[in-house]
């Protein structure tokens, strides 16, 4: 009989390619992972992966035994979902996530409050530009910008995010579209921004692609070139000054999400209540009135 772990080793190996980087992601070593590998195939008799040399690709078994995986982690996550969101009591774990920018800019004052309110409480912040997956309870509460929050998330509204162009205070300047621009990368919401930067910026103009907002708003004040930055973040650096009114085709809204299975618990609710409470009286900075 395999235990849990097991399948689950295997469905790394599928998802990262092979056993160096699977290795890697589970904190062992190489050979450990290529002795387990080899124990599992010799116990079940048959190859789970045939040995490329573009990677390791999943034999009929090892997609079936991965597939069984999948189920088992949805069942498993499912099941501590479930047991965490009926929990009330205002102690343990929160893991939060967030892009770095609205983490750095807004949320550590929010998140000082909260943590001599709710002592108990112990936050794991993640601060990154893509959407974890909060159904695999890569975090329970996510502070996400957009304008269509998945349906499948529960939450609320925070407010608006307005977006203007910015470039150094210290400096004068004449017809935007001659001037050195610095953009959103692709990882920062590439399908809103492409149609504003292509009818405003020339191509050979665009000096600097960043995937980041915070890198965004650094190579403005560095003044490689003007650019797109959130009016709460632009507004409040001192080096910097809007050459633009906010423009509604790039904004967007800040929400607050979490899965329909942990809306209910304690420390969800608690956290939920307390961002949504700090963020009213800051709306008119991040709208950009």
């Amino acid at each position: 009989m395999l235990d849990w772990d097991e399948f689950r080793f295997v469905k790394t190996v599928a998802e990262r390619g092979g056993l160096t980087a699977a290795a890697a992601q589970l904190g062992i070593n190489h050979s450990t992972a290529f002795r387990r590998l080899e124990a599992i195939e010799a116990q079940l008799e048959m190859r789970l992966f045939e040995r490329l040399r573009t990677g390791y690709v999943p034999t009929p078994a090892g997609l079936a035994m991965i597939e069984a995986a999948a189920r088992i982690e949805t069942d498993v996550t499912g099941f501590a979902r479930t047991v965490a969101g009926q929990g009330q009591t205002l102690a343990g774990e929160l893991r939060v996530t967030a892009p770095v920018n609205v983490a750095t800019g807004l949320l550590m004052p929010i998140l000082a409050t909260f943590c001599t309110r709710y002592p108990q409480i112990r936050l794991d912040l993640i601060l990154a530009e893509q959407a974890l997956n909060l159904s695999r309870r890569d975090a329970d509460v996510a502070i996400r910008a957009s304008r269509n929050p998945s349906e499948t998330l529960v939450g609320r509204r925070l407010t608006g995010l307005a977006w203007a162009v910015y470039g150094r205070a210290d400096r004068a300047y004449g017809d935007l579209a001659t001037e050195d621009w610095v953009v959103p990368g692709s990882a920062v919401a590439a399908a809103l921004f492409a149609p504003f930067i292509e009818a405003r910026a020339p191509a050979e103009r665009i000096k600097l692609r960043i995937n980041t907002v915070t890198g965004l708003t650094a190579a403005v004040a560095a003044g490689i070139g003007i650019g797109p930055l959130p009016c709460f973040e632009g507004d409040a650096d001192p080096a910097l000054r809007r050459l633009s009114g906010p423009h509604p085709d790039i904004g967007a809204d800040l929400w607050m999400l979490t899965h329909p299975d942990l809306r209910h618990a304690g420390r969800v609710r608690a956290f939920m209540d307390h961002l949504a409470e700090a963020i009213l009286p800051l709306r008119p900075r991040f709208e950009g009135r």
